[in-house]
């Protein structure tokens, strides 16, 4: 996802958030909230919808793509849709399906632990 963060610090400066309120927000310190407006750090999906909440922007926006010319098709992914986008984005889009599916392998991992964890019968 190129320039996410350069998104995001636009969109927050223009709404006239500090840094400082970011990270606060988002539970982390002012220096690794920086990073992620560098992009020289990752940005799980659940910290990139965090982010859109408190700016009270849509994803599209902050990745970029809003406004672009999209397909208005949508295409069943996992328990949510995912709009089917320009060759332009795809890339954007595998971004996104990504960092999903590493969640979702990161929740069914603990969900396997927890499971493990169950006194058994």
């Amino acid at each position: 996802m190129n320039n996410v963060g350069t998104n995001i610090r636009k969109i927050r400066e223009r709404k006239g958030y500090s840094q400082e309120s970011m990270a606060s927000e988002l539970g982390i310190n002012q220096s690794t909230y920086g990073k992620l407006e560098r992009d020289a750090s990752k940005l799980s999906l659940d910290r990139l919808e965090t982010i859109a909440k408190f700016l009270h922007e849509d994803l599209g926006e902050i990745l970029g793509i809003a406004n672009k010319n999209t397909i208005n098709n949508k295409t069943k992914y996992g328990n949510g849709y995912v709009e089917t986008i320009s060759n332009d984005y795809r890339e954007v889009v595998q971004d996104i399906k990504s960092v999903y599916e590493e969640l979702i392998q990161s929740k069914n991992e603990q969900i396997s632990l927890l499971k493990s964890l169950l006194p058994k019968k």
